[in-house]
């Protein structure tokens, strides 16, 4: 099975080699690596260019944004299996894919995903939150859930049965075509109950909180697109969830 790895960019320099590197001392052989960059100027384009032939393709152009570069990688993708793996993420080991196909061939599975953790931008050893994610079953979106979509692989060919992402959600696009995927078009999924990605904390849709507001929006948005009925609740229950995700130090904050 050929993987492909699609990592979207604009102005990574400081930690787009750590991103390449994850990739390409994974343990499976047959990846093909696509990099999409939104014409950076920073020196990230200098750096992606040092790999050569290490780097399967890579363009570098403006874009209208995020996941319009995703869906030009989708484009030029030729592996079975595509995963996404962004400019401040990381692969937790060298063995990632080679669990990731392994469990897609011996489930027949149309998808995969795993959990994930969040580290401090400055400390790659700094834990800020564990996400920890749980087996699918149909409805279960409704109760806040959806799977982290780093750790997210899907074949190609269901991306061309049902659709890339919707470049109408500017923050949710990524939860929208995991619902509509899942939820919607019943593609087949399993859960590989290990920590697959490390990403650095401070994200595009929890950057701040008129993007976290906006994303809900957006969530709510998805649901209505795609014709299913939600739960209201799920969107108290979204974000409570992701509480008990977060590492709180033992000494209490009322201590002296």
């Amino acid at each position: 099975m050929k993987v492909t790895i699609i990592t979207v960019v604009y102005n990574g320099q400081d930690t787009i080699q750590d991103t390449i590197e994850s990739v390409l001392t994974q343990t499976y052989e047959n990846i093909e690596y696509i990099i999409i960059d939104g014409n950076s100027n920073d020196g990230t384009v200098e750096i992606i260019k040092s790999y050569g032939k290490k780097i399967s393709k890579f363009i570098s152009e403006p874009d209208n944004g995020i996941y319009d570069a995703m869906n030009k990688g989708i484009g030029f993708a030729t592996g079975d299996l595509i995963g996404f793996l962004n400019s401040d993420d990381l692969y937790l080991d060298a063995s990632v894919i080679e669990k990731v196909v392994n469990t897609i061939e011996s489930n027949k599975s149309n998808s995969c995903y795993g959990d994930l953790i969040y580290f401090d931008k400055n400390d790659n050893d700094k834990i800020i939150r564990n996400w920890h994610s749980d087996n699918y079953y149909n409805g279960i979106f409704k109760r806040g859930w959806h799977p982290p979509h780093p750790t997210f692989f899907v074949r190609k060919n269901i991306y061309e049965k049902f659709g890339n992402f919707n470049l109408e959600f500017k923050i949710a696009a990524d939860y929208e075509l995991m619902l509509r995927f899942l939820e919607k078009c019943n593609v087949s999924t399993c859960y590989i109950p290990e920590t697959l990605v490390k990403m650095r904390i401070g994200g595009t849709s929890n950057r701040n909180i008129k993007n976290i507001i906006i994303a809900n929006i957006e969530c709510y948005k998805a649901w209505k697109v795609n014709n299913l009925q939600y739960n209201p609740l799920m969107f108290i229950s979204k974000p409570l969830s992701k509480i008990q995700q977060f590492n709180y130090k033992k000494k209490s904050i009322w201590s002296a």
